[in-house]
């Protein structure tokens, strides 16, 4: 017998050259949807408050209240979700994982002894996950579909800062999705900040020239204060029983057939 007939090749799962091929994209979104919803499901995460909002807003830069803010918000909602019946202390705090708002609802949420997530996104930029998410819930991804669906998944309810290009996109997907009727939840989503998203987004001219509905205009509400954020949150959010299993919200399909 030969050396080259005792060889072992490696299966193509172990093949790193070929999961980064182009062949094995397939592969790789598979692995972002599979991999995270094991952890999600081992950890018992069901529900989350998704924070949006700006890496940019440091908090000594012009818009810094904004970060303490947040980080206050997310101390509250941490502090009040542990508080609830045993068995329902289940809103975790989830961020894109980043710096600015990314981070300060990540720290605030860990500074009130609650475990937070982070689904940070590999950029050219080298964005790296802040230091306060719970390490068992920091996840790293390669898609921002992928990452989206994640944020999409869990959410009961969002709370959007002011951001850009990035917020702009994960807020007009989930209003997207709530107008189309394509998730079976509602899932509130609260503007933070209103001066800044009146000046930003001129909501009315978009009911006025006919883009959208008015009733659409109901489907945000703005909050200028953490505690009356909370209180907006504590109104829409209802503790349910504790599913073996994350409460992941379906996507409505309206065609025939499966």
């Amino acid at each position: 017998m030969t050396s080259n007939s005792r060889s072992r090749t490696s299966p193509a799962y172990e093949d790193g050259r070929f999961l980064e091929s182009a062949g094995a994209r397939p592969l790789r979104i598979l692995a972002e949807y599979i991999a995270p919803l094991e952890a999600f499901r081992r950890e018992r995460i069901h529900d989350t408050v998704v924070f949006f909002g700006s890496a940019r807003i440091r908090p000594d830069g012009p818009l810094g209240r904004y970060y303490e803010e947040a980080r206050t918000l997310a101390r509250l909602v941490t502090a009040w979700s542990k508080g609830l019946p045993s068995g329902s202390a289940r809103y975790i705090v989830c961020s894109g994982g980043g710096p600015g708002i990314m981070e300060a609802a990540n720290r605030g949420a860990s500074e009130a002894g609650g475990r937070t997530i982070g689904l940070n996104i590999g950029l050219p930029h080298e964005q790296r996950p802040n230091p306060w998410i719970t390490r068992e819930l920091s996840f790293e991804f390669r898609y921002f579909f992928m990452r989206k669906l994640w944020f999409a998944y869990l959410a009961r309810a969002l709370v959007v800062f002011p951001g850009g290009f990035g917020t702009l996109d994960e807020l007009t997907e989930i209003l997207t999705l709530q107008q189309t009727g394509k998730l079976d939840r509602k899932t509130p989503v609260l503007l933070y900040g209103s001066t800044y998203w009146n000046e930003i987004l001129d909501f009315e001219a978009l009911a006025r020239h006919g883009m959208i509905a008015r009733e659409d205009l109901g489907l945000f509400t703005f909050a200028d204060d953490p505690v009356a954020a909370l209180g907006l949150l504590q109104s829409w959010l209802r503790p349910e029983p504790e599913e073996a299993t994350p409460a992941i919200a379906s996507s409505r399909w309206s065609g025939a057939g499966p």
